[in-house]
């Protein structure tokens, strides 16, 4: 194989899977990474004769993308969201590179994220660079519970076409999901040896929404603008409280630690 292989986990995302495939037309293989889906998410898959399908037990994000980037073939790797798609812009940037004469190891991509219909252009999530193409082997995810990244060793070059990210439909898919990530995001605090204290609690989820709000210019996206930088604000405040009992063994009361 001389191209790209696309990688790729995925749990129930019928709603979303077939877009996201059908917007690699760059990848000569996809290699799908599947945590126990019980919806069409292989049916889907498996009509697109470019996957090689692989199902494994939930392992954690970060673990569960080094996988699938393992069982690659090609010499390139773009990894990609089941939420996400490829713009015509940015699939023919990659195509048009020539990445066999890349001086760089890896490329940055923007990502323009939607909040149900609505693109984020402000509070921090836009143009939000994050690296998806590399060279196989010069790079690997943290293995981490929740916000994973990759880490490519050598040089990085920045593409200009858009990755398009449909993250939350709604308030309430942001809410139902806030329990799950925060409890990530705790564990993550306790594997670092952070110890929350009471100023967490009282002065990071207000500094979180004057961060997003003024600091990152969310004010510009108007009421969305205000309603974003609440809810991470509250995810803010959770993911502290449940470190905080996660340390204490009980609930978030009672004087200072």
């Amino acid at each position: 194989m001389t191209g790209i292989s696309a990688i790729l986990i995925t749990k129930n995302e019928e709603r979303n899977v077939a877009e996201c495939l059908a917007s690699l037309t760059f990848a000569e293989e996809i290699v799908v990474v599947d945590s126990g889906s019980t919806d069409r998410t292989e049916e889907i898959c498996r009509k697109d004769s470019r996957v090689r399908w692989y199902p494994e037990e939930w392992k954690g994000f970060g673990w569960q993308k080094n996988s699938a980037l393992d069982k690659a073939k090609g010499p390139w790797v773009f990894s990609i969201d089941a939420d996400e798609r490829v713009t015509e812009e940015l699939a023919e940037e990659i195509s048009g590179i020539g990445l066999d004469r890349s001086p760089f190891a890896g490329y940055r991509v923007p990502r323009r994220s939607f909040f149900g219909d609505t693109w984020v252009r402000h509070g921090g999530w836009y143009p939000d660079h994050t690296v998806r193409l590399w060279r196989k082997g010069a790079g690997l995810y943290e293995e981490r519970s929740v916000h994973e990244a990759v880490r490519v060793a050598g040089s990085l070059g920045t593409l200009r076409g858009d990755l398009l990210h449909y993250t939350y439909r709604d308030t309430a898919d942001f809410v139902e999901r806030m329990s799950r990530y925060s409890s990530l995001g705790a564990e993550e605090l306790r594997k670092k040896g952070r110890r929350v204290s009471l100023p967490d609690l009282v002065f990071r989820p207000p500094y979180t929404f004057f961060r997003m709000l003024f600091l990152q210019r969310g004010v510009l996206d108007g009421v969305l603008g205000v309603k974003l930088a609440g809810l991470y604000s509250m995810y803010t405040f959770v993911k502290y409280v449940k470190a905080w009992e996660e340390r204490s063994g009980g609930p978030a009361v009672g004087g200072a630690p």
